[in-house]
């Protein structure tokens, strides 16, 4: 059994995360501020500390506990509002980060998996992404991520401390709530269950590669439990439009989608997709849940929400 710590553990990615390694035997203890992260989340065999990462108490947290692992998932994930205000984007995604990594490698850690970005990172693509690709951020969000991927890196070259960083896909699948960071497949399918109209931003045709949450979990786990350090693309592999995505939808659900059109929003790449072989090799990783399963699942589970309607939501841009 290691005794682990989740960064934005109550969130939608961590919660699951949480729920799986409770699973396997794991001593769970999360640390969330609770701005996007949802109490009704919260494994109750997990420990919880309502606090912020950039909080100076981390430090007692750490010293207290004595992790084996940190999953370091907390971060704001909203493009958009790291374009209005990067110097608050630039406090929690880069120096909230380093101050977890720090801590980590003072206290031996023996591992810190990293939940980065990977669509952000390597802007417009006409092939699906390798990690030693060209790295061409079109956000502060994505700067800030790529910068706190160095800062692990330098713990490594500095304190020895291993690492895994993920570069994940757009994530989706349940506990994915409707709002304002909310991924676009969280928006359309809570919209197609209650009837709400969704806004397709652009014509329709900027590409995305999805994974679906339980695959991303599953890669979290085998990064904690292999011995490589580095990092890896987690994706589907393949990229799906928007407009393929609305017709998913309208096929699963057998009616038609309500959405309006508006202009694009600043700072996001046209196309995306993350090629994984390296996970598959070093890993033995690969998405075992194909687009129209994953976003079945996700309906279903929406459909038992007695809180589907408030406006929460934590997922990746």
């Amino acid at each position: 059994m290691s005794k682990v710590l989740i960064t934005g553990g109550a969130g939608f990615i961590g919660s699951n995360l949480a729920d799986e390694l409770i699973k396997i035997g794991d001593d769970v203890v999360i640390i969330d501020n609770l701005i996007s992260g949802k109490k009704e989340c919260l494994n109750p065999k997990a420990k919880f500390y309502e606090i912020d990462i950039c909080s100076s108490d981390i430090e007692k947290i750490f010293k207290k506990e004595k992790f084996d692992y940190v999953f370091h998932l907390a971060a704001k994930i909203d493009v958009r509002k790291s374009i209005e205000d990067p110097v608050f984007d630039n406090k929690v995604n880069v120096l909230g980060s380093l101050a977890i990594f720090k801590h980590s490698a003072k206290n031996r850690i023996k591992k810190v998996i990293f939940a980065s970005t990977g669509g952000a990172l390597y802007g417009d693509i006409s092939n699906p992404a390798i990690e030693e690709d060209l790295i061409y951020p079109l956000s502060p969000y994505a700067i800030h991520k790529y910068a706190a991927e160095r800062y692990l890196e330098l713990q490594k070259e500095l304190y020895n401390l291993n690492y895994a960083v993920l570069r994940l896909a757009n994530v989706y699948g349940p506990r994915q709530y409707k709002g304002g960071e909310c991924g676009v497949i969280g928006i359309f399918t809570h919209n197609a269950v209650v009837g709400d109209q969704s806004i397709l931003y652009g014509d329709g045709s900027k590409t995305r590669d999805y994974a679906y949450v339980d695959d991303i979990v599953s890669a979290m786990i085998l990064s904690k439990n292999s011995k490589y350090t580095g990092v890896f693309n987690i994706g589907a592999g393949k990229e799906t439009s928007v407009l393929n995505l609305i017709e998913t939808i309208e096929k699963i659900t057998k009616k038609r989608l309500d959405y309006k059109r508006e202009k694009d929003k600043l700072g996001e790449v046209k196309r995306s997709a993350l090629n994984y072989n390296k996970a598959k090799k070093f890993l033995k990783w690969r998405p075992r849940t194909d687009l129209e399963t994953g976003i079945k699942q996700t309906l279903a589970w929406l459909k038992n929400k007695d809180f589907i309607k408030k406006n929460c939501c934590h997922s990746d841009e």
